[in-house]
Order: C-alpha cells, then sequence, then structure tokens
C-alpha cells in the first residue's frame, strides 16, 4: 500500500497516552508529514500537534486521516464513524491500523465509494504476492531481527535511515509492521501474508536494486519465540539480508507473552547465520542495539562496553546513542555502499 502524506491523525476519545502509541511512532519519524491532530471531547492522548478541525486540516493541505490508535480488539468504536464519514466526505483518504476493516462499515465504504477517495487498512494487504524464490538480487539488505518482539527493531532500522541519509548514503527504510507503513508510507504487514507468501512478500517489498544502495528492512517477532518464528524466518529468507543487526531488551527473562527463557544475544547470531545462509550464504552481523531506557547512565555504558567485548560487534542504543557506530561498521564491511 501507498499511503499518501500529509496526514491528519485522528485520535478518538481515547483514555490515556498509550491507546495513541502507532499515532506517536509515526509522528517521532515522520514529524514533517504530520499537519495536525483531531479528537473527540475526553480524549486523554495529546501528541503535541496543533488541533484541528476536519475542515482546517484539509485547508492546511492534509491528504489523509490516520486512525493512530490501537485499543482491545481493534474495534472502531460506533461515535467515531460519522467523524470519519465527514473526513471522507472532505475529501480525505482513511488509513486505520485497527483489525476491523474500514471497508466492513456501510456507512464509511459507501461514502468513499461516493467520494473517490482511498480507504487502507494498515494491517490487512490486498496485493497479491508469489512465493519466495531466494535467487540472488542486486543492492544491499540489511535486517533487524531480535531476541524477542517488541524489542527495537523498528526504531533501529529507521535510526539507520536517518543517520545513512544524513551521511550521504542511499537507504531506505522497508516497512513490514503497521506502524512501520504509516511512517514510511507504505509497505507491508508481514505478520497478514498467508505463511506460504512471506518471503515473496518480502522479495516484492525489497526487490532489486542499484548496486550500493541499502534495503533497511524492519524485522518483526524473533526466530525463538513459539509464537512468530514462523514470520520471522519466512521475513529472513526473504530479506535475504548482507548484514543483520540484533535488538535486544536486557531486563526481560522471558519472551512476551510466553513463559519460554530469552534467548542470548549469541545465539541470536547463531541461529541467524545458519537460518539466513540459505538465500546469502555471505549474512553477517554488523551490530547489537540494545534499550537501555531501564538502566542509568553508568550502567548502560557498561552493558554496552561488555556486549562490545563478548561478541566484537558494535554495541549501541540506537535512542539513547544513535547508530554511527554501527554505520561505520557497515562503511568498513561494506566499502561499496552507494552515496546519492
Amino acid at each position: 500500500m501507498d499511503i499518501a502524506h500529509p496526514y491528519l491523525m485522528f485520535l478518538g476519545d481515547v483514555h490515556d497516552q498509550l491507546a495513541a502509541k502507532t499515532a506517536h511512532g509515526i509522528v517521532d519519524w515522520r514529524r514533517e508529514w504530520c499537519l495536525g491532530q483531531t479528537r473527540l471531547p475526553g480524549c486523554q492522548a495529546d501528541l503535541g500537534l496543533p488541533e484541528m478541525s476536519i475542515a482546517e486540516g484539509v485547508a492546511a493541505g492534509a491528504r489523509t486521516l490516520v486512525v493512530g490508535v490501537a485499543n482491545a480488539g481493534g474495534v472502531l468504536p460506533a461515535h467515531w464513524v460519522a467523524h470519519i464519514v465527514d473526513a471522507i466526505e472532505a475529501g480525505l483518504n482513511v488509513a486505520s491500523g485497527l483489525h476491523v476493516r474500514l471497508g466492513s462499515i456501510p456507512e464509511i465504504r459507501e461514502a468513499a465509494a461516493h467520494r473517490g477517495v482511498e480507504l487502507f487498512d494498515v494491517r490487512h494487504n490486498n496485493q497479491s504476492f508469489a512465493t519466495g524464490k531466494g535467487t540472488k538480487r542486486p543492492g544491499l539488505r540489511l535486517l533487524t531481527v531480535g531476541t524477542d518482539c517488541s524489542s527495537g527493531k523498528k526504531y533501529t532500522a529507521l535510526a539507520l535511515e536517518r543517520t545513512m541519509r544524513a551521511r550521504g548514503l542511499d537507504a531506505d527504510f522497508r516497512a513490514t509492521g503497521q506502524t512501520g507503513v504509516f511512517i514510511s508510507g507504505h509497505g507491508v504487514a508481514i505478520d497478514a501474508v498467508v505463511a506460504d507468501f512471506i518471503s515473496g512478500a518480502v522479495e516484492w517489498l525489497a526487490p532489486a536494486a542499484a548496486a550500493g544502495h541499502w534495503d533497511l528492512i524492519e524485522g518483526q517477532g524473533s526466530l525463538f519465540h513459539p509464537s512468530f518464528a514462523g514470520v520471522s524466518l519466512g521475513l529472513l529468507h526473504g530479506a535475504q539480508p548482507d548484514a543483520f543487526v540484533v535488538c535486544h531488551e536486557p531486563t526481560r527473562q522471558t519472551m512476551r507473552g510466553v513463559k519460554h527463557a530469552l534467548p542470548t544475544i549469541a545465539e541470536v547470531i547463531d541461529l541467524t547465520l545458519r537460518c539466513g545462509r540459505l538465500t546469502n550464504p555471505a549474512i553477517r552481523p554488523v551490530g547489537i542495539a540494545i534499550n537501555t531506557k531501564a538502566l542509568d547512565e553508568a550502567a548502560a555504558r557498561s552493558l554496552l562496553a561488555e556486549l562490545e567485548r563478548e561478541h566484537g560487534l558494535p554495541a549501541t542504543d540506537p535512542v539513547r546513542y544513535g547508530v554511527d557506530v554501527i554505520v561505520e561498521r557497515l562503511l568498513a564491511e561494506f566499502p561499496g555502499s552507494a552515496r546519492v
């Protein structure tokens, strides 16, 4: 999907900031695409954007209303429908990360058909994919992998894109999850793809490119997670990565949602190499990204230094310290990286 921006962010009347985490992620990484926010009475989330009505957003140049919220069950509250219809009648496309399809709601479907605007259900995909072929294709690719889900894979890939572009490198973030699609403006929610076509979807997402161009592919789940390993493996094979970065949250003892112990970084590196060599025998690790939010400065610095010694790889917190050390490693390992 290819979502037109600028965005007008719709928060409804959610009761806390966490419920608007999708919208927060978009603002964190694509503030320049976000013109304003529109909220209903009682809304307790605030993105720090200008308050706008639908009409004001359209006048400011918004092209898509983004329903940037997450709730239990991914449902669209009935009292939001009229506001979404108002946006459609004003000429806005609508994009949603909820589980419910926008077009499944008659009022929204009929208004969109009458007005000729697009509806984007980011958790769903109407694109047809071929099965993966595993044939080597031109260009360079980096995949973020994790010891667990929700371990910083998206933020690491985005931080790499920002830093590499700032240094003149030809690099693009490739989104594989709902928030990433909003941030990128295009992509595919890989966990909604039928299993046989996961690797093919990633080959479509990061196709043959110019020599030296980097596709920075957002990882999902973990090869060790009993719930999501199938998605992670298909993503790895389709990405055919030349390089990967391991993402880790150091305070966890078990993986999210299950009782299985968290794997070690060394185990993730080893399994990623063994599985990844199926489609790229030259795959290699280039860095470790650690979420040190729960650690004080001294503990964070100590842990990163320890990991660098243990694994012989640059280790950093992408949010706290940036990713320059990983980019330096990439340039050393891949001197043919292209500059724009």
